[in-house]
Parts: structure tokens; sequence; C-alpha cells
């Protein structure tokens, strides 16, 4: 269909746009209504003085009456319905859907924009999966440490008899070989977040604030000093987008207000000498564990006080802040761990949890987890609650008397415990799920 033969229906979307009744801009252009009727439904040919007169009434210029959409506007139009099998039809009416919706048409080819812009992301992260030499090579070295570890390990469990000499160079070689595993996946975990936050710019809202939060080593002296947020903001480049500054920003507010609530100078002094302990520190400041799990949190470094890590989850068992520790990763994406003493938390709201956890490496961590209401919700309302688990690395200290020891991992896809009662899905680690 010619841009010509639209001219009328343009006439028309614009009149209605206006909200101007056929009559009117009939009596204002010198014709009659039934005449203006049958130019707006393309039955009547248009021009000259009168066309003139119609766009000076509309408001616009005579081409945007009779050249109709921009060009790139079909083209993205033609495109996207080439994506359609057996669109040959369509493609002749792109113009017509320029013309009579113009909205419509905007928004199809923006969609198709997004979905180019994303199919080439992802052969782009296609491609570098099969090219990565870093890929290639640490895939490489993972196999080749697992098959000397079970080697070793092998030969340790098929020899009871083996000298001592013999045995102490087997444990030496399966701890040396363990550490480089371990340093191995680090590099390329590391690897995958950098690309995807780098190279993709995909990195979600979550993500962003996440990776702000580890730049700053989660502690932020401005803050802490009565600062305020926003010049943070600014200068870090990934919070460019307005959800990741929002995100951000809610973080930062909230960090400001504990700075306020417990002040480092006082909580520092206090922490160390009741023993890092959140109960007996909630209770010296008369504030709530969740206060004081962030605050320990995100503690200066120091030589010899420990390193804490922290998760929270809203009342749907989302993820919502994370801060690891090593030995002990966070999953970016999915569902975590449902035997978590956090997820223990969120189903006895206001009961405090004390735990051991124990990955599947035998790793152990102390964990207090607490869930609390945080915003009021009136008599009948739903209640929004929020749960936190701070934990730290419980070394070599044997669990106490009567203290719960929960045998967890980081996600069921990626956990290999065959036996766990609160398994989802198969592991990707055993082969006979």
């Amino acid at each position: 269909m010619g841009s010509d033969t639209l001219t009328g229906t343009r006439i028309r979307e614009r009149r209605a746009g206006m909200g101007l009744r056929q009559a009117d801009l009939a009596r204002q252009v010198g014709i009659s209504p039934s005449y203006l009727n049958l130019i707006e439904h393309n039955r009547r040919g248009i021009g000259g003085k009168l066309l003139i007169d119609i766009s000076r009434v509309l408001g616009v210029e005579v081409a945007a009456l009779t050249e109709g959409a921009e060009a790139a506007l079909l083209e993205a139009l033609r495109a996207a319905a080439a994506r359609v099998e057996d669109a040959g039809a369509e493609l002749d009416r792109a113009e017509e859907l320029a013309g009579r919706f113009p909205g419509w048409a905007r928004s199809v080819a923006a969609l198709h924009d997004r979905i180019s812009a994303l199919e080439e992301a992802v052969d782009s992260l296609s491609d570098r999966l099969t090219h990565d030499p870093f890929l290639a090579e640490s895939v490489h070295e993972i196999l080749s440490t697992v098959t000397a570890i079970r080697s070793a390990s092998s030969i340790l469990a098929q020899t009871p008899d083996i000298e001592p000499e013999w045995r102490e160079r087997f444990h030496g070689n399966i701890f040396r070989d363990s550490q480089r595993l371990s340093e191995t996946s680090q590099a390329l975990v590391a690897h995958f977040d950098r690309l995807s936050r780098e190279e993709t710019g995909f990195a979600t809202a979550p993500d962003a604030t996440a990776a702000f939060a580890e730049a700053h080593g989660y502690h932020f002296p401005a803050l802490e000093a009565g600062g305020d947020p926003e010049p943070l903001i600014e200068a870090a480049p990934a919070l460019d987008a307005p959800a990741a500054a929002r995100m951000a920003r809610g973080y930062l507010d909230r960090y400001a207000a504990d700075a306020r609530a417990v002040p480092l100078d006082r909580f520092e002094p206090a922490a160390e000498r009741l023993g890092y302990d959140p109960a007996r520190l909630a209770a010296d400041f008369d504030t709530d564990l969740l206060t004081v799990f962030r605050r320990l949190a995100s503690l200066p470094t120091r030589e010899g006080r420990p390193e804490f890590g922290l998760v929270a989850c809203d009342g749907s068992g989302t993820v919502t802040f994370r801060k690891p520790l090593p030995g002990f990763s966070l999953p970016r994406y999915g569902a975590a761990c449902p035997l978590w003493p956090l997820y223990q938390a969120l189903i006895r709201p206001t009961a405090p949890v004390r735990a051991v956890m124990e990955t599947p490496d035998e790793t152990r961590f102390l964990a207090y987890a607490m869930c609390q209401p945080v915003a009021p919700s009136g008599f009948g309302g739903p209640q929004v609650v929020e749960a936190g688990m701070l934990f730290l690395d419980a070394g070599e200290a044997a669990p106490a008397p009567g203290e719960t020891v929960f045998a967890v991992g980081t996600s069921c896809r990626i956990c290999p415990r065959a036996d766990c009662v609160a398994r989802r899905e198969p592991s990707i680690l055993r082969e006979e799920f």
C-alpha cells in the first residue's frame, strides 16, 4: 500500500488524538463532514490547499500526513514481521500499522531492537565460551586437578597398610591440589562475574548494588561520619541505571540509619568486649538483631577480628542481600539451599536461631538467624517481614552441647548430597540423579 493512500488515515488518527470532532475540522477547512469522512477513510484523494489547511488545523507538517512513518520505523516493522513464518502478507501492511497505530508500531519496533540486541549478546557469549582461552585453560586445570586428587585419595582408600612416609606425602599432595582447585574455581567464577557485569551490560539492579557494596568492602566511612549517600552513588559507574541507583540508595540509606542508631565509635569496642555476640550487642544497644547483623557485617577489616558474612531475604525467601565468605559462596541466580538457618528463622518469626552449618567439604560456619516484621500493616493487613543470617568461620571448634548442625550447600543444582531431604532438583555433580 503506497504512502499516499494512507493520508486520510493519518488525518483521522491525528484528529482523534487531539479530541477534535470530524464536523469541527470540516467546518474549519470549509468542506462538508461527509466529504471529510470519505477522505479519512481513504476513499477520496487530497492535495493542494485543502491538505495545507487540514495540516494547519491539525498542527502538523504536510509531510507528516503524506509521507507517514519514518523509513527506519518501517524497516524495523518489516524486519520484525520477517521473523514470523509465512509473514509475507504482513510485510506489505507495515506502513498501514504505522499510520493507523503509531504507538503500537513504535512498541513493536522497540521490541524487535531489544530482541536483536539480546541475540547478539547470546551469540557473543556463546562464541566466548567456545573460544575463550582462559575458560579452556581453567577447565583443563580443574579436570587435571580433580583427576590428581581422585588418584591420590583412591590409593589411600585402597591401601590400608601404606607406609607412613608415603601416606604423609599423599596427604600433602591432596592438600596442595585442593588448594589449587579452589583457587582455579574462584578465578573462573570471578571471570564469569566480570563478563556478565562489564561485557554484556545485563547486570541486574541487585547485582550492581552487591558489586558496589563489595567494591567498598561493605564499609562506608563517609556514612559513618554522617555524610550524604548521593555522592557515593554519583561516583559509581556501575549505578548508572536508574533501577540500580535506586536500589543502592535504599541500601545506603539503611546503612546510614544503622550508623546513626549504633555509632561505630561505640560499637567497635563493645563488639570486642562482648565477644561479637549479636544477642548481647542487641541488648547493650537496645536495638534489634538484624541491625546488629548488618553492623557486624559492615565492620572494617582488622587483624584478629572475625570476618562476618551476611545474607538477607524477604518473606518469599528471595535473597535480597549477600556478603559471602571464603568457603561459603552465595548463589547469584536461582534459589538458595532451603536448609540454611536463614529459612528456619523465616518460618519462625521473632524466634532467634543459632546453629552450625556444615558444607559438603565439611567446612563449618557458625550462623545466627532472625526473622522480624519490617513494616506495620495494621489489623487485618499483610505482615511484611525480612530475615537475616550472620555467619562466620567456626574453625575447628566443635558445636556446643545440644547445638544443631545443619548439613547445607549453596543450591541444589551444585550440591553433591545425594540423600538430602530438601532436594528440589537434580545436581549436575551427580550423574545418578
